[in-house]
């Protein structure tokens, strides 16, 4: 009976990391819905004689939540494609998604709610109606990052694997380093996240700043490799090279915002 309990564990856990990555494609999922609901109440909504879509602050503000949306879903399918390729027996892919479940379902359950705010905020008192969608987006937005692990369980998670396996850790930056040389401030937020972890006293308390950390430079890898330019560029500039302020809609002057609202706007069923 004992050895049938111990044969059960190794499945419980990956029960576990499997619901993680359901947290995870269903936060990048929300900031779909969101972002794609913001663009197309900017896009019908007119205030001082325009469209909010063409107001230079709302676009700075759909940029960001487009940008979001977008880190969000291409590290989520990365995750996802990990599991794939575990499952087939890939081991580079089980020793990055040891790292990148924990990190991935913090980073972008944490960030879900603040999106459905800004995405909401963007509807002004219409967002509040029930039938708007919005209310409903923003209640739910929550339960991701509790479900399955809040976000110390899962910084925590993240320390026991580097502290367990090395080699996890390693794929993870081999991951990330795919990346190396395509934009200099991904470069030197790699670099510097390396020197944090090379420190290792008092390292749970600043574990969720490393988590998020980790999550940020994952995120502007694969923007940098699979992401359309002008995404790949805001992010890196807002995310890592910190020109910005804290909340949305701050991205720096120079961003291609109309370009980057463009993309991501809904497309009308023909």
């Amino acid at each position: 009976m004992v050895g049938e309990e111990g044969r059960g564990v190794p499945t419980i856990i990956e029960m576990v990391n499997h619901t993680r990555l359901d947290c995870t494609l269903g936060g990048a999922g929300s900031m779909r819905y969101g972002t794609e609901h913001a663009i197309h109440h900017a896009s019908e909504r007119s205030a001082f004689g325009k469209l909010l879509i063409d107001q230079p602050l709302m676009q700075n503000v759909l940029a960001d939540l487009a940008i979001e949306s977008e880190a969000a879903t291409v590290a989520a399918l990365r995750l996802a494609r990990a599991y794939d390729e575990s499952a087939a027996g890939d081991e580079y892919a089980s020793l990055v998604k040891r790292i990148a479940t924990p990190v991935l379902k913090y980073w972008i359950t944490k960030r879900a709610p603040m999106h459905a705010a800004e995405a909401l905020e963007c509807f002004g008192g219409n967002g509040y109606v029930e039938e708007s969608g919005m209310p409903r987006l923003f209640r739910e937005s929550p339960l991701n990052s509790i479900w399955e692990g809040s976000g110390n369980v899962q910084c925590l998670d993240v320390l026991r694997g580097m502290a367990r396996s090395q080699q996890s850790l390693e794929a993870f930056f081999a991951e990330v380093g795919e990346a190396r040389g395509a934009d200099a401030r991904l470069d030197d937020a790699a670099a510097e996240l390396r020197e944090e972890l090379g420190d290792l006293e008092a390292i749970e308390s600043r574990a969720r700043r490393i988590v998020e950390w980790m999550a940020l430079v994952l995120q502007g890898s694969l923007l940098v490799r699979f992401g359309d330019p002008a995404v790949a560029d805001a992010f890196c500039a807002s995310r890592l090279g910190g020109d910005a302020g804290r909340a949305f809609g701050s991205l720096p002057p120079g961003t291609e915002f109309a370009q980057i609202v463009e993309r991501h706007a809904p497309v009308s069923g023909g």
